[in-house]
């Protein structure tokens, strides 16, 4: 590629930057993925083994979707954000139901019965996969100041 600076001057572009391997970029995949899927791990053993277990399972598929969507476009943090909500969802559906629904009830008492119990089950269940998430994306950002390079 050549450059002119100013009339009748010519000089070379830089070039770009070395692209990296598919290998490097496999390692770095599960790499991403073994971050988050340990994080979320460790974030919800506390909560209990099997909630621990979901999430980390849910953390690692996290991962794997995160790595890619950096790469392909890096800047969209609203999709990075829908990423966590539909992850956090998935994770939803294969929780047990917390209390069963008063069906004698009407709808706004059933609601009121309902809706504190479930949303704390909610928070407890998400929570690991957030602080996965935020802590997945916070070390890459802490690593792209310390470690500046090229970085997918």
């Amino acid at each position: 590629m050549i450059a002119q600076t100013r009339p009748g001057s010519v000089r070379a572009a830089p070039a770009p930057p070395p692209q990296p391997s598919r290998a490097a970029l496999r390692l770095r995949s599960i790499t991403w993925a073994l971050g988050a899927g340990l994080a979320a791990l460790a974030l919800g053993l506390p909560l209990g083994l099997a909630l621990g277990l979901r999430a980390g399972g849910c953390g690692f598929f996290y991962g794997l979707l995160a790595f890619h969507l950096q790469r392909v476009d890096p800047d969209d943090s609203h999709l990075q954000a829908g990423l966590v909500g539909a992850v956090c969802g998935i994770h939803s559906l294969g929780l047990p139901a917390v209390t069963p629904w008063p069906a004698e009830e009407p709808i706004p008492r059933a609601l009121a019965l309902v809706g504190p119990a479930v949303m704390m089950e909610l928070i407890r269940a998400w929570l690991p996969l957030i602080g996965a998430a935020l802590l997945l994306h916070g070390t890459r950002a802490l690593a792209t100041r310390v470690l500046p390079a090229n970085r997918p």
